[in-house]
Order: structure tokens, then sequence, then C-alpha cells
């Protein structure tokens, strides 16, 4: 499994990927692979690590676990393939994110043109069974992911932290406030969004967050 990371990731995860923990996840997850429907398929597994290369990363965006229906989940948080119906929680971010910068409705629920731009899509499990949310939890990938995130915390240049949710917002004190900027609302879910999700500009605040570092802004633009 880790082997599909590719080598800058791999590098900057090495003792993580070395661990016994990571270890028994893998052998987890292959044992469920053999018995079970998993999304998303191995090929997708690290989609986000692939698309926004360690050193790229200007945005983490904070995520759960995978879309849990057939063909949705490919690696992003949040993201669905094209031609897959967006769930309502992403119909809820693109409804903000017009809001907030004025970008059209998308033609489909991909967010692969933010991965390219270094919005880092993380989901803080990366597998899950078909039809069964949260399947996965507390089998390692939590422990995987907030190496990761210690590591983009790492970086010596400021990265902004989109925790949207009670969930999110726990992995808070693995990153070093006085460098980079976070940024909490509640979930773009249907039963949050109208609590405080819808107005928060997450979008145009992660952007002036950048500037003020003197990095360059993320283009939230989406194909519509």
């Amino acid at each position: 499994m880790k082997d599909r990371l590719p080598a800058d990731w791999k590098k900057v995860l090495k003792d993580v990927l070395a661990s016994q923990r990571f270890a028994a996840l893998e052998a987890y997850v292959e044992a469920e692979r053999r018995r079970h429907t998993v999304y998303p398929s191995e090929e997708d597994l690290f989609s986000a690590f692939h698309l926004t290369p360690y050193d790229e990363v200007k945005v983490l965006l904070l995520g759960q676990d995978p879309y849990h229906g057939p063909g949705q989940a490919h690696g992003l948080a949040f993201s669905v393939q094209p031609g897959v119906k967006p769930p309502p929680s992403l119909v809820n971010l693109f409804k903000e994110l017009q809001s907030d910068v004025g970008v059209p409705k998308p033609k489909d629920g991909s967010l692969v043109p933010w991965a390219k731009r270094g919005v880092l899509l993380l989901n803080a499990v990366l597998t899950v069974r078909e039809g069964l949310a949260n399947a996965h939890e507390g089998q390692g990938w939590e422990n995987f992911t907030d190496a990761v995130i210690q590591k983009v915390s790492d970086k010596p240049e400021r990265v902004v932290f989109l925790l949207w949710g009670s969930y999110a917002q726990k992995k808070e004190s693995l990153i070093d406030t006085s460098r980079h900027v976070i940024l909490k609302a509640p979930h773009p879910s249907p039963l949050s969004a109208k609590r405080g999700f819808f107005g928060s500009k997450p979008f145009s605040l992660a952007n002036e967050a950048l500037k003020k570092a003197g990095r360059e802004p993320i283009d939230w633009a989406l194909p519509s």
C-alpha cells in the first residue's frame, strides 16, 4: 500500500510508514478489500498526495472519511469523480464558493483543479467499506493522517488549514499556529451548514492569509 505513495511524501512520512501500526493498517485494508468492496480504489488511494506535492501545499482542507457510494470517492476529501452527482455537503461547499468568491456552479464535483494548485484535500480516514460510513475509523488511518498534518505544520512557509466541523477541529493541536492560519467553521453538511458554514468566507480568507505571508493565493475557479 505504501508503495503507492509518491517519493516526496514517502520521504517526509518515513517514520510513520515504518511503524508497526502502519503495517497493521495495511494488513487490515488488504483483508477488507478481499472480503468487501472498499473505496476508493487502490489506484486512487493516495490521489491527494500525487496531485499535491509536499513542497506545494498552501491549503490543507480536512475531511473525515471517503464517500461510501459507488463511483464517488477518488482519494480527495469532498471531491467526487466527474459524472457523479455531487453529494449534499459538496453542493453546500459550492454555494459558499459562489457567495464568497463568485465562482459559478461547477459542471461536476471534481476538485482535482484545486489539488493541482496546492490544496491538499485530506480525509482523516482514507478508506471505507461500501455503504457503511466510518467503517474504517479507528483502524490506524488517523495515526497516519495526523502525521501528515504535523508534517505540513512543520513547513516553514505559511499554510492555511480549513477545519470544518468538530471532528476536523480536534486536529487543531497538531498545528503550529505561530506560523500557520487555522480557519474554523461548521461542517458544510445539510445538518450544520446553516449554523455558520454559510457566510464563513473560507476561500477569500484563506487567500488573504496567503497573500499576507507573501504567498500566491489559490485560484478557486472550477470548470463550469
